[in-house]
């Protein structure tokens, strides 16, 4: 027992107390390959042949180097553009869709766009999806996506927002929202789910969301990125001013 005693009074005495958190960024660029390690590049062969033979087959062309930015962007625009192209393998047609800019997660190039640069762009399981709001709820998720700066909103939405995130102005094919109307809405799942500050889309009714993989929304831009270059068009969006700050 005394033996018992002398350790638990050992620990109990230790007690330790943050003091302090310190960090600090490290650049992995092209001066770790001046000292490469030999074993190490043994060792990854194999897999970056494999790699690299499923990510570099090139899907399409792009006209310009696309990076994604508030209030609107080029590949918010495209990305949200390739839902509303989406909705025709599903019998689906959308007054408008939304594409979150926290979704993308890379740049596309420009030149030749690679699955690779469609992986980095859009990583995620996110599924496309389709739902019916009222017009009073499309004002309300207009409200959110101008609090939050803007979003990927498609060609058919014009909205005006000011520079302390309110809603200005919103129209769907140059009209003004209509409050008792219903408008068909392409989306993500993730964003139907009311997630990133969107919770009007939990109001959302008539829901046709497709769970197989092959409906995975990166899949979905790959296609549309492979049916341009069977076309011969070089993919080349612009930004129209679809999301205006005052």
């Amino acid at each position: 027992m005394p033996l018992f005693m002398f350790f638990c009074g050992g620990c109990s005495g230790t007690h330790y107390v943050l003091s302090g958190i310190s960090r600090q960024r490290i650049l992995i660029d092209s001066v770790y390959d001046s000292q490469p390690d030999a074993k190490a590049e043994a060792f990854v062969a194999p897999y970056t042949h494999v790699v690299d033979s499923l990510m570099n087959p090139v899907v399409g062309y792009s006209g310009k180097y696309m990076i994604k930015h508030r209030p609107e962007s080029e590949l918010s625009d495209l990305f949200s553009d390739i839902l509303i192209w989406g909705g025709e393998s599903f019998h689906e047609h959308p007054d408008f869709a939304v594409y979150n800019i926290g979704g993308i997660r890379a740049a596309i190039p420009k030149g030749a766009v690679t699955v690779g640069d469609i992986l980095d762009a859009a990583p995620f399981e996110n599924k496309i999806c389709f739902l019916t709001l009222k017009g009073s709820d499309v004002l309300d998720l207009f409200r959110q996506i101008a609090m939050r700066g803007g979003e990927g909103v498609s060609r058919s939405v014009n909205l005006v927002i000011s520079k302390e995130g309110k809603l200005l102005k919103a129209e769907i094919h140059k009209k003004l929202v209509d409050p008792d109307a219903l408008y068909r809405v392409a989306t993500l799942d993730y964003l139907a789910q009311g997630n990133d500050d969107m919770v009007a889309f939990q109001k959302g009714t008539d829901v046709v969301s497709p769970q197989e993989k092959k409906n995975d929304v990166r899949f979905l831009i790959r296609a549309y990125f492979e049916l341009q270059m069977k076309k011969g068009v070089v993919i080349n969006p612009h930004i129209e001013g679809r999301i205006i700050v005052k």
